[in-house]
């Protein structure tokens, strides 16, 4: 395990040098926050498809393929279909906003009173996501050095901390693409035909295993429905998703960009499921379908690739946490506590632009250490996300979408909507159970009926709010340069 264990340490010192490099080039919001909104098609492609395919899409997908077969992918590939109809129905608008979170949008949209309640739904939303994500390095150092869980959660969020508060979204953009190379590397290139191959090819995996491994929607209907509720809507609507599309160069950058994320996320997806398949061959007595990755990287694959496999699961979870670590850090600061404090939007001095960066690079650490503490404590990984995404959806999908699509949505609708199916999805999970599905089905209709009567029966939005919000929509107006460096060559654009 030499080898497999200098290639983890590499790797991992590689995404401290990398926030260290970030913080020579994060010297504004703009640059530590989305990254000055400078990235290219590859870079935001890779950077996009690193954060929503997190140690869930890797360790759980590979699980639900071990259990289910192929229809196992159907949970990845609803993340993809979401992302894919965020690129290509919306992305191109979010990223003329010029804004840095989803309440900023929403008060364009709707008068500037919306952002504080929705910013606290959106904080718990990343919070938990954050989260769920850091206690996933536990079961992967598990593997790697038969370590303690505290110690594990310790070490991994310590790095992710580290290098999200050195550089904020450079250093994070920096470390996701070379996460999206190892992944590459580690999941589709090296253990998907490895997996196929020990398993003793497709012919020998059909005869092992019932038909309905290979049936397309075996996994269920329901399930699969539920899927889409969640997580392609959820991708509609995420901080974590929306500041990444504030990084895009322009509009067209986070359209096409996206579209190939999206697409290399229906690729993850299929992958996951066939080596959870192959899994079932090989181990088909395992008591918990979440360890057959773990367990076909360590008994299947040779010395250094073993190490750059679970270098690929790492990298999962680190994209995923770093990036749900520096949306719920943003939301913390710009949508909560700037709006407690009655700060007021203004362009600032470059000094007082380094100031900016300094609390931003505050608001990381301290969310940092707050996940870590709660990772540590929490041990119902999947009860804490469902929680966190029946609240996103339940609460924020239909004001949002509202807001993006229907002239006569009012303040009054969005908020209402928000309060409404935020209530309505908690007191639902209190009676079927966190795990339900009628929490999410009866929680979105509540908030859509509430946002259509509130809004028909409340006065329309000011026509100067609607107004400023179609100049912004096509590209004008709002925050210009005044945060960039004074020398536009001084960080280039990536390609």
């Amino acid at each position: 395990m030499a080898v497999d264990y200098a290639l983890i340490v590499v790797y991992l010192a590689g995404m401290l040098a990398m926030g260290w490099w970030g913080m020579r080039r994060a010297k504004s919001k703009s640059e530590f926050l989305v990254a000055g909104r400078r990235l290219g098609p590859w870079m935001y492609s890779g950077t996009m498809a690193a954060i929503v395919l997190g140690g869930a899409s890797t360790i759980g997908g590979v699980g639900l393929g071990y259990k289910y077969g192929l229809s196992g992918a159907w949970m990845v590939f609803t993340i993809g279909l979401g992302l894919l109809a965020l690129s290509v129905f919306f992305s191109a608008r979010i990223a003329r906003l010029k804004v840095y979170t989803v309440s900023e949008m929403l008060d364009l949209r709707y008068g500037g009173r919306a952002g504080l309640i929705t910013g606290v739904v959106m904080w718990a939303y990343t919070l938990m996501l954050a989260v769920t994500s850091t206690i996933a390095y536990a079961t992967i150092f598990d593997v790697l050095f038969d370590m303690n869980r505290t110690i594990a959660i310790i070490l991994g969020g310590s790095i992710v901390v580290a290098y999200s508060a050195l550089g904020g979204m450079w250093s994070i953009t920096l470390t996701d693409m070379v996460q999206f190379v190892v992944k590459t590397i580690g999941v589709l290139i090296l253990l998907l035909p490895i997996a196929v191959i020990k398993a003793g090819g497709f012919a020998e995996m059909k005869a092992q295993l019932p038909t309905e491994y290979f049936a397309p929607l075996g996994i269920g209907g329901e399930t699969i429905f539920t899927y889409v509720l969640i997580y392609t809507f959820g991708m509609l609507i995420g901080q974590d998703i929306w500041q990444r599309v504030f990084t895009a160069r322009n509009d067209k950058v986070a359209s096409w960009g996206g579209t190939v994320a999206g697409t290399y996320c229906l690729v993850y997806a299929l992958a996951g499921a066939v080596i959870g398949t192959a899994a079932k061959v090989l181990y088909p007595n395992l008591a918990n379908a979440d360890d057959a990755f773990a367990t076909i990287v360590k008994n299947e694959l040779p010395i250094g690739v073993r190490g750059l496999v679970l270098a690929a699961a790492l990298a999962a979870v680190m994209s995923t946490s770093s990036g749900a670590l520096i949306a719920c850090a943003t939301v913390a600061n710009n949508d909560i506590w700037q709006r407690l404090r009655g700060a007021v939007t203004r362009h600032r001095a470059d000094g007082e632009a380094h100031d900016e960066v300094k609390g931003n690079r505050m608001f990381i650490l301290v969310m940092g250490v707050g996940v870590i503490g709660i990772a540590i404590a929490l041990n119902n990984v999947v009860e804490a996300l469902t929680v966190a995404y029946n609240l996103l959806v339940g609460g924020l999908l239909v004001p949002i979408l509202g807001g993006l699509l229907w002239k006569r949505g009012t303040v009054h609708g969005a908020l209402s909507a928000v309060v409404v199916g935020g209530l309505a999805v908690i007191s639902l999970m209190w009676k079927f159970g966190i795990l339900a599905n009628e929490p999410i089905y009866y929680g979105l209709l509540a908030s859509l009926v509430t946002y259509v009567v509130v809004s028909l029966a409340t006065k329309p939005t000011d026509e100067a709010i609607l107004a400023n919000w179609r100049e912004r929509l096509a590209g004008r107006g709002g925050p210009e340069s005044a945060e960039q460096p004074a020398d536009p060559t001084s960080v280039p654009a990536t390609p």
